[in-house]
């Protein structure tokens, strides 16, 4: 076996961790691992040979999924628009009781998790996580005390789920 294939499958369960926390499906996730190591299998002639392996496939997860994101918010908007419904939304009560429900971390914006997951979690420096990104360092920085600190806010309950409201 090869050195970069023993490398791929050292990975390859890193990655499914990842997926698995932006798509919060198992199905969902192994599809983003798959298409995301073709793309990276179709473009690996112009991969940095000096760059890190694991940062740069984590970049092409993240990239695929962002892409997918607006793919279905696409789709959404022209059935909206071609049905004269919206499916897509779900209910205000519904959107209430699941974010009730939700752990601290599971509440947290996408990037804030992902984010958290790739430093945290996955040992990422921060100058990977900017490369993945394509922010400079400081933001990476910036931006991952703000997602700690939302963590902690949503932990010691500071931060309330939104209430209900009766209208007559």
């Amino acid at each position: 076996m090869s050195e970069i294939d023993e490398q791929l499958r050292e990975i390859i369960p890193r990655l499914r961790r990842f997926a698995l926390s932006l798509t919060r499906n198992g199905s969902s996730a192994d599809d983003l691992v798959q298409a995301s190591l073709e793309r990276a299998l179709s473009s690996w002639a112009a991969r940095r040979a000096e760059g890190d392996l694991r940062a740069w496939l984590f970049a092409i997860l993240y990239r695929q999924f962002l892409d997918a994101n607006r793919r279905s918010r696409r789709y959404a908007r022209m059935l909206e628009f071609f049905t004269g419904r919206d499916d897509a939304e779900p209910s205000v009560e519904r959107t209430v009781i699941a974010q009730s429900t939700l752990q601290a971390f599971d509440r947290l914006p996408t990037e804030q998790r992902a984010l958290l997951l790739m430093v945290s979690v996955e040992g990422l420096s921060y100058k990977d996580v900017a490369q993945i990104l394509e922010v400079p360092t400081g933001t990476v920085m910036s931006r991952l005390s703000r997602a700690r600190q939302a963590l902690r806010q949503l932990s010691d309950g500071e931060i309330s789920s939104p209430s209900l409201r009766r209208l007559k």
